[in-house]
């Protein structure tokens, strides 16, 4: 089942019906070995870290799933609101946390 998300709080060409409550994805990542390494050699010389960007994207898809996975089990037909917010929990950079949320609604198209 898609599942219409949004940044907004509406949804144009729908009416929210009922609002189910806030619905979050939360994932700790860290980087792989080889992330690890090639994004440490790459803070010496400069420039866009690749490994770290990848790292950072799986663990905002993953937020997102879980997110969405939340939002089906309470009932909901969509997302409005949706934010993202990041912070590292381990010092040096060695694991960060990724929330995603958002308010969890049920929509039904206008008129």
């Amino acid at each position: 089942m898609n599942i219409p998300v949004t940044t907004t709080f509406t949804i144009e060409g729908y009416v929210i019906k009922e609002y189910k409550g806030i619905v979050r994805g939360i994932i700790v990542r860290s980087p792989t070995i080889a992330q690890g390494v090639l994004g440490g050699l790459k803070t010496i010389v400069g420039g866009r870290i690749g490994a770290y960007t990848t790292m950072c994207e799986q663990a905002r898809q993953q937020a997102y799933d879980i997110l969405l996975e939340h939002a089906r089990g309470i009932g909901a037909n969509a997302i409005v609101g949706l934010r993202y917010d990041a912070s590292e929990v381990v010092s040096k950079g060695s694991a960060t946390e990724v929330l995603c949320y958002g308010t969890a609604v049920v929509i039904e198209p206008e008129g």
